[in-house]
């Protein structure tokens, strides 16, 4: 497994992570972020999301409280 060389700083509860571009993308290589499979589905997502077929929780819990 490929070595990372990343800074990694933890300010008020967040981390923030310094690396090169050519790691960065070593490493989506890595988590298949390139895979033609997971880029179809990003772009359905997408399209879904542009669509307004994506809901976020708030507007499901309005629409179904009453099966709660």
């Amino acid at each position: 497994m490929p070595q990372l060389q990343a800074e990694i700083k933890k300010i008020k509860g967040k981390y923030i992570i310094k690396i090169d571009a050519d790691k960065f993308e070593q490493l989506a290589d890595l988590f298949g972020f390139y895979n033609p499979d997971f880029l179809t589905s990003l772009k359905e997502s997408i399209n879904d999301y542009k669509k307004g077929r994506v809901k976020n929780i708030k507007e499901l819990y309005k629409k179904y409280k009453n099966l709660i």
